[in-house]
């Protein structure tokens, strides 16, 4: 049986509200009325209250002293203040003090349970509401998902997906939520097809103007013409590792005071979605085998020890000079705090640079802690989880400080990545030699084994953009959720990293990655 809800109003003509208290029991709420501010504060020591209905303007203890002791007890307890004034500085105080709501008296029931409805219902409207506006576009995703559709129609449903995910994870109904699940599932399913039957020839068209803008085109074919639009505003380059679709979709709104969004786009990561891979592709602005070709000293093989990623301030360069692009620039690299709030501090460096880059790394860190670390697997244990943390991290880091800065100084701002993560589930077993590589999501070798059904596979990686480190090198890629996992301590291995996030590989998540321009308001 549903506990009746129990709401206190304190107002000191509280005898000429009985209607409107009587009005509330007939609506199976239960009342409790008081004269004062002091009343109020004991009885709320007394018994437990779901929302307080607090008078403004009573003599003795006011509305607002009262509402400020009431938060020092009960910081959590919803307050809506009814009063009589319409001053400016009563309701910012009022509001700063955390009201939940705030009335203007002459009051009439309606109103009341209104507000009551608002404070005590609103999660569960608000999750009836999100339910019922999924169902309607459940069926118009499905259709789509059911035909031919280009990339820019594969983002877009990506983004509904990534905007249900969020909003569905706050409903009380687990059932929405699955289906969801299930659509992305799908999605992904589809997407996966998608790129295995267009990557060859997308690599093979170059810069054509129907296929995806992917890794190695992005710099080259927005850096001219935003550095063109400015009129001498500085411009920021943000290359936030890892980060997916639904973590920027999380921290952007938190950039919303500072920034006015002029674009909101995405491109395709190429494949391995990795940041050896990826990353390289987007500074260079060519493809693997093109950096190998062209620059084959900045260029790490698989077998190399060390940082494969090393060069990317050179590559970065070496485009600008392609592209024409003179003036002061500068490459930032930050990988740990002591590095973000040493680029923080020495920020007013910066002035005067036609451009400035900063790679940050912590969410990729964030990545890999979650696979290595228990209280991490704690924190993140889903991909709400994983975003919450994301957010909880940005909120208070560096990064956000560095934003902050952009904007003070009247800039523009490319904010992307280089490749997104996917939470793994299904095991596929693979064979390698020693020389084959350790990433889950994508293996590189000579003598690789596995099913031939089960993998995206690359036998040519030349067609693929990738380099040939001898005759029979090949690729295989993990599709959806599925890892990689050698038979050896096959089934150690399968529990260690079943549920974790790892990035190399074919989904939604990996490969479909924010691309952001912001002006500074």
């Amino acid at each position: 049986m549903t506990r009746q809800p129990n709401i206190l109003w304190a107002d000191d003509e509280i005898d000429v509200l009985k209607p409107h208290i009587l009005f509330l029991e007939g609506k199976d709420y239960k009342v409790t009325g008081v004269n004062s501010g002091n009343e109020a504060l004991e009885e709320i020591e007394k018994q437990a209250f779901d929302v307080v209905f607090l008078d403004e303007n009573m003599p003795g203890l006011n509305g607002i002293e009262t509402l400020q002791r009431m938060k020092e007890k009960k910081p959590h307890l919803p307050v809506i203040m009814i009063t009589k004034s319409e001053e400016e500085h009563i309701m910012e105080e009022a509001i700063g003090s955390k009201i939940s709501d705030y009335l203007i008296k002459p009051v009439n029931p309606n109103q009341i349970l209104l507000a009551v409805k608002k404070v005590l219902d609103g999660k569960r409207l608000l999750s009836e509401k999100a339910m019922l506006d999924y169902q309607k576009e459940f069926r118009e995703i499905g259709m789509k998902l059911m035909d031919r559709m280009d990339f820019d129609l594969w983002c877009e449903v990506y983004k509904r997906l990534v905007f249900w995910d969020i909003e569905l994870r706050n409903s009380e109904d687990q059932s929405m939520q699955d289906v969801l699940n299930m659509q992305f599932e799908d999605a992904n399913r589809q997407f996966g097809k998608f790129v295995e039957n267009g990557y060859e020839g997308w690599i093979a068209k170059g810069d054509s103007d129907d296929v995806p803008l992917m890794s190695h085109r992005v710099l080259p074919s927005i850096l001219p013409e935003v550095l063109e639009d400015t009129y001498g505003r500085p411009v920021y380059l943000v290359v936030i590792d890892n980060l997916r679709m639904d973590q920027w979709a999380t921290i952007e709104p938190l950039l919303k005071d500072s920034f006015r969004t002029v674009e909101n786009r995405s491109y395709l990561s190429i494949l391995p979605t990795s940041t050896q891979y990826a990353r390289n592709a987007l500074f260079a602005g060519m493809m693997p085998a093109d950096i190998h070709r062209v620059t084959p000293n900045y260029w790490r093989t698989e077998d190399d020890e060390g940082s494969k990623n090393q060069f990317e301030e050179k590559l970065l360069e070496g485009l600008l000079g392609r592209l024409g692009i003179e003036g002061k620039t500068s490459y930032h690299k930050v990988t740990n705090l002591a590095a973000g709030r040493k680029l923080v501090d020495s920020f007013y460096e910066t002035k005067g640079e036609v451009l400035t880059t900063v790679v940050y790394n912590f969410v990729d860190m964030l990545s890999h802690a979650r696979t290595d670390m228990d209280v991490i697997k704690e924190l993140a244990d889903d991909e709400a989880a994983y975003r919450g943390l994301t957010l909880t991290w940005f909120e208070h880091s560096a990064l956000k400080e560095l934003f902050d800065k952009m904007a003070e100084a009247g800039g523009r701002v490319i904010v992307t990545t280089d490749h997104g993560t996917v939470r793994v589930r299904q095991e596929v077993k693979v064979r390698g030699d020693r020389s084959t590589n350790s990433n889950l999501r994508y293996k590189v070798g000579k003598n690789l084994g596995y099913e031939r059904s089960e993998v995206f596979e690359c036998l040519d990686p030349e067609k693929f953009g990738l380099p040939k480190q001898n005759l029979s090198t090949g690729y295989v890629f993990a599709r959806d959720r599925d890892f990689f996992v050698y038979p050896n301590n096959y089934h150690q291995f399968v529990k260690y990293f079943k549920d974790t996030f790892q990035h190399g590989g074919v989904s939604l998540e990996e490969m479909v990655v924010p691309l952001a321009i912001l002006d500074a308001k």
